[in-house]
């Protein structure tokens, strides 16, 4: 194909190699197995898997909790946590979404970009070629599957464990009743897909910062930083109502599901502020990478 100008004369215009389709490049399924074959994956997987067993041993030691209030009831969910497994499945996840669960997030996310820029292949992947927003898309949807299932990991196992220790039975819910297995088991589900809502957050700010450099350990180390900061400026209660407008604010919001009659008022917030952000991170991630001069 060629076009004419005034002054230049006959020029040819570059076409699409043929067979080409950009939305080809690099398929899911290839991006999937090389992080999932990645240390860094194995040892995260591993160590969300060996929680429970370390809680096991806690309470084994240190004996079973409870009579924590006057009277000895119960009054908080680290009191039942020895009652069932689903009590003990949602201990874990109390124990863990505030730090642990950040972790594999920020890692998934903070090492999408960045990692290919520090092994100077991201220049490459580019020249094959595959198009910029299908490279973040691709790796955007690896590192959310890759959270979402280490946040199911976590429960799953926990469930296991703690039907072989504790038995299979109703949880019981700490300032008094009971939720049936079957219904608890859905809580907790439900109690889940809000942790990973609100550590959208955390996602969008690694996924940012991955396009911003390419040391992967700044990225990931700086989405923690500012989450732990987020936490920090929660827990200054001169801010008032300020705070809540800062995610950290509703991470423990789904602790409205473990009642008789779930309240969806709280979650609902948090997961509006937690989507909020993220939408705002991950466009600014986009707009970042297909503007940046890749040179590594």
């Amino acid at each position: 194909m060629t076009t004419t100008g005034a002054e230049t004369g006959p020029r040819e215009v570059p076409e699409l190699a043929h067979g080409y389709r950009p939305r080809r490049t690099l398929p899911l399924r290839v991006e999937l197995v090389r992080q999932v074959k990645r240390r860094r994956t194995l040892v995260m997987g591993a160590v969300l898997a060996l929680l429970p067993f370390v809680l096991v041993a806690a309470f084994a030691i240190g004996g079973e909790p409870g009579g924590g209030g006057d009277g000895g009831q119960r009054v908080n969910l680290m009191d039942t946590a020895t009652s069932s497994a689903a009590n003990f499945a949602a201990t874990s996840l109390f124990v863990s979404a505030g730090f642990l669960l950040v972790i594999p997030v920020a890692l998934f996310f903070g090492d999408t970009v960045a990692s290919e820029a520090s092994w100077s292949s991201l220049r490459y992947l580019l020249a094959a070629p595959v198009p910029r927003a299908r490279l973040l898309w691709s790796k955007l949807a690896v590192a959310f599957g890759l959270s979402l299932g280490a946040m199911l990991l976590l429960p799953l196992v926990a469930l296991g464990v703690g039907a072989v220790a504790y038995g299979w039975g109703p949880l019981d819910i700490p300032t008094g009743g009971a939720l049936p297995a079957g219904t608890a088991v859905q809580r907790l589900l439900v109690i889940v897909a809000f942790v990973f809502v609100s550590q959208l957050v955390t996602a969008g700010l690694a996924f940012w910062l991955s396009t911003k450099t390419d040391n992967p350990l700044g990225a990931v180390g700086g989405a923690v930083f500012l989450t732990i900061v987020g936490n920090v400026l929660d827990a200054v209660t001169a801010l008032g109502t300020w705070r809540e407008f800062l995610p950290a604010h509703w991470q423990f919001a789904w602790a409205d599901m473990i009642q008789t009659q779930p309240e969806w008022t709280a979650m609902t917030k948090g997961a509006s502020v937690s989507v909020a952000y993220a939408l705002v991170l991950f466009a600014l991630a986009f707009r970042n990478f297909a503007r940046k001069d890749v040179v590594s």
